[in-house]
């Protein structure tokens, strides 16, 4: 099953939503269940050089269909992941990359947001993604 742009385009609302409350300027991107774009939104303002991050985050959280910040956490230097950010043509394992589910806890995608500080990208993306 996958995300539809319309649950995608619902989900980058909600985090344009929480990003303007708390005063950051986000990239926002949505993949589906293949990790294959489907929505993206640069706020105005929002850096330039998150428009690759947030994608790649979205995409390293449908990859492994956890958080990124939790990929990140297991991927420092003595740990089971260290390294794994080289695979798959890059990953981002920092956080605000998170699997978004439908009504029956399946995931059909994932949201990557970038633009602030990672404890900032990670509660923006939880919005989008809990709007599904």
């Amino acid at each position: 099953m996958n995300i539809t742009l319309a649950q995608a385009e619902k989900a980058i609302a909600a985090a344009k939503q929480k990003s303007t409350a708390i005063d950051t300027k986000m990239n926002i991107a949505i993949v589906d269940a293949g990790a294959n774009l489907v929505a993206f939104s640069r706020m105005d303002g929002a850096w330039l050089g998150s428009l690759d991050i947030a994608i790649k985050k979205a995409k390293t959280a449908r990859y492994f269909d956890m958080n990124t910040g939790v990929i990140g956490e297991l991927s420092q230097p003595g740990q089971p992941l260290f390294n794994i950010e080289h695979s798959n043509d890059g990953l981002i394992t920092f956080p605000g990359g998170v699997p978004i589910k439908n009504a029956s806890g399946e995931i059909i995608g994932a949201i990557g947001v970038s633009g602030s500080s990672v404890e900032n990208d990670h509660t923006v993306a939880e919005a989008g993604a809990n709007e599904i």
